[in-house]
């Protein structure tokens, strides 16, 4: 197997063009550096890449992690507002990247094309996710363990991440639903049988407990 593969090379490409210009919620590390005397905001495309890497450490192969790379360009406005055409992921990197990707999107609308409430989003992503094949447990697997690991950083140096600021939006759901998502996911993943899947539960199994613990004080 050759070091280099196209195919995560334009997943990459494609990923930094579509993100570029959104951000991460929240940073929990002081600023190596001032962007015009103040603290810059973390670009989306390092999540990507976390995600990705995570993926591929896991032992999975190129198409899954083009496709851990792009898991969020179905979901996710550019910064245009744009929307990503399923067809046109499917024209640029194929269709079994394409449908890992749409394994992994969370259902934003009902099909009246109402916009879903954050717990039916969630529940619909839970349930796509228990029919979808092993390498989509691994991407949601990562993704999840990289959001709630970035969510226990801020927590340890006292950022509440639940209310927010002028600069970063609060989350979606309050500490106790957002412990229920990931014990979800995780529980989810289990029906999947793949000899590279339990490294992986353990790592968000430890960042679960990690989130019990930090988001105690903000819990109802």
């Amino acid at each position: 197997m050759s070091p280099f593969s196209p195919l995560i090379e334009r997943a990459t490409e494609l990923a930094a063009e579509w993100h570029s210009g959104t951000y991460r919620k929240s940073r929990w590390r002081a600023p190596p550096f001032l962007v015009e005397g103040e603290a810059g905001r973390i670009p989306v495309m390092s999540h990507l890449t976390m995600v990705a890497m995570t993926v591929q450490r896991a032992g999975w192969g190129e198409v899954t992690v083009a496709a851990a790379l792009l898991h969020d360009i179905l979901e996710d406005q550019s910064s245009a507002g744009e929307r990503m055409d399923p067809s046109v992921l499917v024209e640029e990197v194929g269709v079994e990247v394409a449908t890992l990707v749409q394994h992994v999107t969370e259902p934003k609308q009902s099909a009246e094309g109402r916009r879903l409430a954050w717990e039916h989003r969630k529940q619909a992503y839970v349930a796509q996710l228990r029919a979808a094949p092993p390498e989509a447990a691994a991407i949601s697997l990562a993704d999840k363990q990289h959001n709630l690991w970035s969510m226990n950083q801020a927590l340890e140096i006292d950022i509440n991440i639940f209310s927010g600021d002028e600069r970063h939006p609060g989350l979606g759901g309050d500490a106790s639903k957002q412990r229920w998502f990931h014990k979800a996911v995780l529980e989810a993943t289990q029906s999947h049988e793949d000899e590279r899947l339990p490294p992986m539960q353990s790592q968000l199994r430890r960042e679960l407990d990690r989130f019990e613990r930090l988001s105690q004080p903000y819990r109802n």
